[in-house]
């Protein structure tokens, strides 16, 4: 099994604070996963959405997986894109996040090359970064476990696995201003990424 060929979207948030289905915000006339795949095809082989929607993404060359335990956040679609994934790492970014940085992927391939952990995420003070991070299949049977006793707490579940984390300073080299890691959660969010786009 290849190592690091897929990468999942997670398209199954409520999108209260926004108003809609974020799925389906569009940037510069169209959709913001549509102009995400372009790149991110250049570096996986496998891309999933993990949707409860999968007429959404019909005619892209994509694979629409739904969650196999529900209604459990983002760690419910995590453990969706493990459970079906070509290779033994995932790539897992939101659907709402408009930035990918291809580098800063290559560069956390390197290190679970270099230091093979159950997940790779990026670190900023106290906080941890759930998404633009990788997960292994090792961590199935924690995530599982966690879920079906009601846990979803990404934070939680990487204090019990081996995760590797990424310090801030690391990641700032990548994304210094931060944008790597930032969604569009309100109308507000999505109005400045609209206008600093000119779309």
């Amino acid at each position: 099994m290849s190592a690091f060929t897929t990468v999942a979207l997670l398209a199954g948030g409520k999108s209260r604070r926004m108003g809609f289905d974020k799925q389906l915000l569009h940037v510069q006339k169209n959709r913001l996963f549509a102009q995400l795949l372009p790149t991110l095809v250049r570096r996986f082989e496998d891309v999933m959405v993990v949707t409860g929607q999968p007429e959404i993404y019909s005619g892209m060359d994509v694979r629409p997986v739904g969650d196999v335990i529900p209604d459990l956040g983002p760690l419910s679609g995590i453990h969706a894109a493990l459970k079906e994934a070509k290779s033994e790492y995932v790539y897992v970014l939101a659907c709402d996040m408009p930035r990918i940085d291809l580098s800063y992927i290559d560069h956390m391939i390197q290190r679970l090359t270099q230091f093979p952990a159950d997940a790779c995420v990026t670190r900023k003070g106290d906080w941890i970064e759930p998404f633009h991070a990788f997960y292994g299949k090792r961590a199935l049977p924690t995530i599982e476990a966690d879920l079906l006793a009601g846990k979803s707490s990404v934070y939680y579940l990487l204090q019990k696995i081996n995760a590797l984390y990424i310090p801030e300073a690391e990641a700032r080299r990548f994304t210094p201003d931060w944008s790597l890691f930032c969604n569009l959660n309100t109308r507000e969010d999505y109005a400045f990424l609209v206008t600093l786009l000119g779309a």
